[in-house]
């Protein structure tokens, strides 16, 4: 029983208790009392509390197969329970990478057996994130996957990412697109700016990512087929994927926490904590990228958790690797920087991008007598300081360390299962 919460879903607020059995929500309502034949109910205080549909990460790097020293599917998803997701999508720019339906069904299986998060996986475009010819994505899409991208890599060639487009929509599947021409990329390190030019980073231009998601717009005109953008992350890309909505195109977009809470200036410490790709950016596209979550033309938050060997990180900024931590702090980064209702943060972070994922049918809500019990309880008001070495992350490259964050996660039901309670994970 959650009892004495305020539940929130894509239906509205109301206070309510929420009854849980067998996996599933058996009752909603005000002060519920339980079933008789039940002998004994646990109960999980929600007072001054949110309960909501679990989140769902659409962007999570797990590095397992080939990078276990930087996180395993067990510890992110770990790292996923505590930040309040039920669910996340696992990248497939793994060693190997997930291009096949042996790789895929390793994964599956990584996460039944840490039965921490519903670990979806998303599948490569191409053939060893090579760009070069199609992955089999039919004997992968039948073993559930519902999502593919080349992340880490952009697919450049056009004609090929056509042919992927009109394969994917012939399977009921959407493609995801890293959005970074490799061209005008080459050698940079952060953006392209007045920053660059006084600290000395080669940088990539805004251009380098504007350029793929207008090609990408055109394509889904061309072949009717779904793109998801992935962490856009310049006022350029957020107005053209504006647009294309307003003209119906099938198209959907993501940001992360640290496109809209950081910007370049950052890089002024040369800590490759603060490298990422895309690139941190100005503070003009994080003005954009906020206004993009608040009018719809962005559908999620997604954290692009990419977790890195503590020696990875400690060198030269030119040398180490992009990517940051994101699981555990992204709905408080969401609370504390966004000014908007709650109700639209979890929009944000749970249904919508459980409807991108094509996952909406398990989670995301609404929190209703029947479906799914994949929730989480969210204390808005509670306040709390990042600790990197606390984290649950096998890595620990975050740049919030000692930041003070609003909101955290309470709870965590999988499957009715509580696997986290008062903030401390049970497994």
């Amino acid at each position: 029983m959650l009892r004495g919460g305020t539940v929130v879903d894509a239906t509205g607020s109301r206070r309510a208790d929420v009854l849980v059995s067998g996996g599933r929500i058996v009752a909603v309502g005000e002060q519920l009392d339980g079933p008789a034949r039940h002998e004994h109910v646990d109960v999980l205080d929600c007072d001054g509390c949110v309960v909501a549909p679990g989140l769902v990460d659409l962007h999570t790097h797990l590095r397992q197969p080939g990078r276990e020293e930087a996180e395993t599917v067990e510890t992110g998803s770990r790292a996923a329970a505590l930040g309040g997701f039920t669910a996340v999508v696992a990248m497939p720019n793994t060693e190997p990478a997930i291009d096949s339906a042996g790789v895929v069904r390793e994964v599956q299986e990584l996460g039944r057996l840490a039965a921490l998060c519903d670990v979806h996986v998303a599948g490569a475009i191409t053939v060893g994130r090579a760009g070069e010819r199609l992955a089999p994505m039919a004997e992968m899409a039948a073993l559930g996957v519902r999502l593919f991208t080349d992340d880490g890599n952009g697919v450049q060639d056009n004609r090929l990412m056509r042919r992927a487009l009109e394969y994917g929509a012939g399977l009921g599947v959407t493609l995801a697109q890293h959005c970074e021409d490799d061209a005008l990329a080459a050698g940079g390190h952060m953006h392209e700016g007045a920053w660059s030019s006084r600290l000395g980073i080669p940088g990539q231009p805004a251009e380098a990512e504007e350029l793929m998601v207008l090609r990408d717009i055109a394509l889904a005109g061309l072949t009717g087929a779904r793109v998801h953008f992935q962490h856009l992350s310049t006022r350029g890309s957020v107005e053209r994927v504006r647009r294309a909505r307003a003209e119906g195109l099938p198209v959907t977009a993501e940001a992360t926490p640290h496109h809209f809470t950081l910007t370049d200036a950052a890089c002024a410490s040369y800590d490759a904590a603060y490298k990422v790709n895309p690139p941190l950016r100005t503070d003009d596209d994080v003005a954009a990228v906020k206004a993009g979550l608040a009018d719809g033309a962005l559908d999620a938050i997604a954290t692009d958790h990419a977790p890195h060997a503590p020696h990875l990180k400690e060198q030269p900024f030119d040398q180490a690797p992009p990517g940051m931590l994101g699981l555990e702090t992204a709905l408080a980064l969401a609370l504390t920087e966004l000014e908007l209702p709650i109700a639209q943060v979890l929009a944000l972070l749970s249904w919508q991008p459980a409807a991108i994922a094509g996952i909406d049918d398990v989670h995301g809500g609404p929190v209703a007598a029947g479906r799914p019990a994949n929730l989480c309880v969210i204390d808005p008001a509670a306040t709390w300081v990042v600790e990197p070495a606390k984290l649950a992350s096998r890595a620990k490259n975050t740049p919030y360390g000692g930041r003070t964050l609003r909101g955290r996660v309470r709870h965590t039901l999988l499957w009715g299962v509580p696997v986290v309670v008062d903030a401390e994970a049970r497994r």
